[in-house]
C-alpha cells in the first residue's frame, strides 16, 4: 500500500515500511515492521528504532496513521 503525505510517500506491507521523501536529495528511510512504533492522540508519528535503525516521521493526519496501522498490523499507542 502507498500512503501519500505532504513530505513524500510511505510504501508499506506486512514486513517493512519504506518512506520516500520528496526533494532533490531523494531520501529513503526503511525499517522492518518489528522496529516500528505508531504514536497517535494528535501526534501522528511513526518511529523506527532498533537493528541500527533510528528515525521518526510526523504524518499529516490521524487517518494516514490508521491506514498504516491497518496495513502493517500494529496498534496505535
Amino acid at each position: 500500500m502507498t500512503i501519500v503525505f505532504s513530505a513524500g510517500r510511505i510504501i508499506a506491507n506486512q514486513h517493512e515500511v519504506v518512506v520516500r521523501l520528496d526533494g532533490t536529495a531523494r531520501v529513503s528511510l526503511q525499517a522492518a515492521v518489528d522496529d516500528i512504533t505508531l504514536l497517535g492522540k494528535g501526534a501522528n508519528v511513526v518511529t523506527a528504532l532498533g537493528s541500527g535503525v533510528n528515525w521518526s516521521l510526523r504524518l499529516d493526519s490521524e487517518q494516514q496513521l490508521k491506514d498504516l496501522a491497518n496495513v502493517i498490523g500494529i496498534a496505535i499507542q
